[in-house]
């Protein structure tokens, strides 16, 4: 019973040491095997490989291509215009024996850390250098640039092991303080150039302004010009029938200019005249047939009447010498009867 127990012991140890011998290496990987922490073999070859149970152990690299993102950083082109740069690389695990030695128990981590320098570093040397402007780095010959930064981070990486496959620029901004400068700066050219649009719009506007008011003078001037001369026909027509009327009948010509003398001289309530009684302004007044001129008849053929309102009695009295008289009132009336100025004390 005892070598029974003693045999499925042993049985059981030499599968465990079967098995702890035997590792499968992946096509996405490389493996090294590791005695004591000295590389003892490299496995590159996908399949089952064999290493010493207990003393020797096996780290595994991912061989596939692997991607790194660095920090956006700060670089200064040759025109002094700073500008935020973000770039990423893609690389892989050239040679897993030179990486193990590079960067020991840190693994991936530490070759990213230090590849991520590396790239920086290269980074900052390419964009500041000479004849590199901001202009250049956001233009087509960008891509010459991070091809000259791959090269150059490619040259440095080598001493880890790793082959830096590509690296890209992935952002390329201006720096806060920066961008409100270039807003500012773009807000007071889009005010200058409406500045100087207002301007033009104001400059033409005064043109048709003027044009408006050089034509509206024009026409001003051409219709008073018209406009004088139909009135001084009309006045050289009214003097023409004036003097015709005058020549046909003076007296009656006469007799019409002293009527409308009175509508004109006595108007309303505060009429008041001072002149002499023997004024020739009261002459149609004081006989109903003046000059030796037909009676004069009103529309009812009793009397002629001189009216501002309508027929009232004027008043007409004579001062202290004798030599003049006030006549104030509201109308005149002459008697054709009387042959004489009938007048009311006022």
């Amino acid at each position: 019973m005892n070598k029974v127990y003693i045999f499925l012991g042993l049985v059981v140890v030499a599968l465990f040491l079967l098995l702890s011998s035997i590792f499968v290496v992946d096509e996405r990987e490389k493996a090294l095997v590791l005695q004591f922490g000295q590389i003892k073999d490299v496995k590159e070859e996908p399949g089952l490989s064999f290493k010493i149970p207990i003393i020797q152990d096996v780290v595994r690299y991912d061989a596939r291509t692997l991607s790194l993102d660095t920090a956006p950083i700060e670089v200064t082109p040759s025109d002094d215009r700073r500008l935020i740069v973000d770039a990423f690389a893609r690389y892989r695990i050239r040679d897993v024996e030179q990486f193990r030695r590079a960067v020991g128990l840190g693994g991936v981590a530490s070759a990213e850390e230090r590849l991520g320098r590396i790239l920086v570093a290269q980074t900052r040397e390419v964009l500041g250098s000479e004849g590199v402007t901001s202009n250049t780095i956001l233009s087509d010959d960008r891509s010459l640039l991070m091809t000259r930064i791959r090269d150059q981070a490619r040259e440095e990486s080598e001493s880890l092991g790793i082959e830096v496959i590509d690296v890209r620029l992935k952002l390329t901004a201006l720096p806060d303080q920066n961008l409100e400068a270039t807003f500012a700066r773009m807000r007071a050219e889009r005010e200058r150039e409406a500045t100087d649009e207002r301007a033009r719009g104001e400059e033409a506007a005064q043109r048709v302004r003027a044009q408006a008011d050089r034509t509206r003078v024009e026409l001003v001037s051409d219709a008073s010009r018209e406009a004088d001369i139909a009135r001084g026909e009309a006045d050289a027509e009214r003097s023409r029938v004036f003097a015709e009327a005058f020549g046909a009948d003076p007296a009656f010509f006469e007799f019409y200019r002293s009527l409308a003398a009175y509508e004109t001289s006595l108007q309303g309530d505060n009429s008041t005249m001072v002149l002499s009684p023997q004024s020739e302004f009261f002459e149609y007044l004081k006989s109903a047939n003046p000059n030796g001129a037909g009676p004069a008849t009103s529309s009812e053929g009793s009397a002629a009447s001189v009216s501002s309102e309508e027929s009232a009695a004027a008043t007409q009295s004579s001062d202290e010498g004798g030599n003049g008289a006030v006549i104030r009132g509201t109308a005149v009336r002459t008697d054709d009867t009387q042959g004489e100025a009938a007048a009311q004390t006022n």
